[in-house]
């Protein structure tokens, strides 16, 4: 696959990412362009959330069913006219429900990563998967930004249309630059709904994966669900303001994964894994010491907070990596659930936190990432022990054939 194949398969990454962030910073401009209240402008922010979770359990399957092409260019020329509908709502019940049409079609990241990984070499899988992983991320802190300007300078409505133009252009060159691909699957839809769920059944490094990720990305959940009560809380004092300017630190990422994926190529997804679990475990030592308050505690929150997003994103390349190489017929479907299982993660990981935070604190909040991280650790060790004698004729379960990787040390 070129570079070129790659930059545009990266920026749609960006382009559907950013447009389930974007209405987070604008959501108070709509409050005050329709005249509603703001936890009713926020319903726009919930509508879109949940149509993109319903996009990856409903329509991301069918990415092994309908050419690769084809469903890109569909995907984002009906999220284009959603965010056109969104953008010429005229009052708050339309555009709650084009919203949710934007969040249900803009899932084409769910659909570039199978098709990139179909593209490329094996000994390169890890490293585009990297790249395009930081495109998203660029998305979601780019958008945000972007958003929240341009609504100020115009009004809430600007984002929409200037999101919109940006999808239908992006549908256009896809059209011509997205090489044909053959389906790997002629399953009726009901079959490919009820696909992920046998997969997670008889895949053992799909749940491995899954495992893995839902309990990082529950951790990573939770510290920044509870961030904004330290920061606004007597420790600090601060606004909300300071979670946003926290936040764009995580823009280190971008730069992260694609190393991150090269390393996954040379040595394989396993020990990627354990150095990011490692990193998790670390972060959170650093984290705890937030709670402190001052000048300190805000410097350790700022390298806390960087280290977690780096190990949790480097993590997500290796997992990503080892689930793409398992069934190159089913790499959408294999998509669906690693990613419905880390969203499900990160939920309970946002509850979880609020529940601790309420009884002790941040440093409870720093002992939960530990024990869900702990819970990973464990299972990979346990598992690399077991590797070291494997029975006669068995292939060891760290090694991902066909993947170029090399086997789990």
């Amino acid at each position: 696959m070129s570079r070129r194949m790659v930059l545009i398969l990266t920026i749609t990454c960006a382009v559907a990412v950013g447009n389930i962030y974007f209405p987070q910073s604008i959501a108070p401009l709509v409050a005050d362009g329709l005249h509603v209240s703001a936890d009713s402008a926020a319903l726009v922010v919930t509508a879109t959330q949940v149509g993109y979770t319903a996009g990856i359990v409903l329509l991301v399957p069918l990415g092994d069913r309908i050419p690769h092409r084809t469903f890109l260019v569909v995907l984002l020329s009906l999220t284009g006219l959603a965010l056109l509908a969104a953008g010429c709502a005229p009052a708050l019940p339309p555009l709650v429900a084009a919203s949710a049409l934007v969040g249900l079609t803009t899932v084409a990241a769910q659909i570039v990563g199978p098709l990139a990984a179909g593209l490329v070499a094996a000994d390169r899988r890890g490293a585009v998967i990297g790249t395009l992983l930081s495109g998203s991320t660029g998305g979601m802190l780019l958008a945000r930004t972007f958003s929240g300007t341009l609504g100020e300078w115009l009004d809430w409505r600007a984002p929409y249309l200037v999101a919109a133009v940006l999808a239908l252009l992006l549908a256009t060159v896809l059209a011509f630059a997205v090489p044909a691909t053959a389906p790997g699957s002629r399953q009726s839809y009901p079959a490919l709904l009820a696909e992920p769920l046998r997969l997670l059944r008889t895949e053992p490094q799909l749940r491995r994966s899954c495992l893995y990720q839902a309990t990082v990305f529950a951790g990573f959940s939770a510290v920044w669900t509870c961030l904004a009560f330290l920061l606004t809380g007597p420790a600090y004092g601060l606004g909300a303001q300071a979670v946003g300017m926290l936040a764009l630190v995580g823009a280190a990422t971008m730069f992260c994964t694609p190393l991150a994926g090269r390393l996954v190529d040379r040595r394989g997804p396993d020990p990627v894994n354990l150095v990011c679990m490692l990193g998790v475990l670390v972060s959170a030592v650093i984290l705890a010491a937030g709670a402190r308050g001052g000048t300190l505690g805000l410097a350790a929150l700022t390298v806390g907070t960087l280290l977690l997003d780096v190990a949790m994103q480097s993590g997500m390349v290796a997992n990503q990596a080892r689930v793409y190489a398992l069934r190159p017929d089913a790499r959408s479907r294999l998509n669906t659930a690693y990613m419905t299982c880390a969203y499900l993660g990160g939920s309970a990981g946002s509850w979880l936190g609020v529940q601790v935070w309420s009884r002790a604190g941040w440093w409870g909040v720093c002992a939960l990432v530990t024990v869900l991280t702990g819970i990973a650790l464990v299972r990979h060790l346990a598992l690399r022990r077991s590797q070291e004698s494997p029975p006669r004729g068995e292939i060891p379960e760290g090694r991902v054939v066909g993947s170029g990787s090399a086997p789990a040390p």
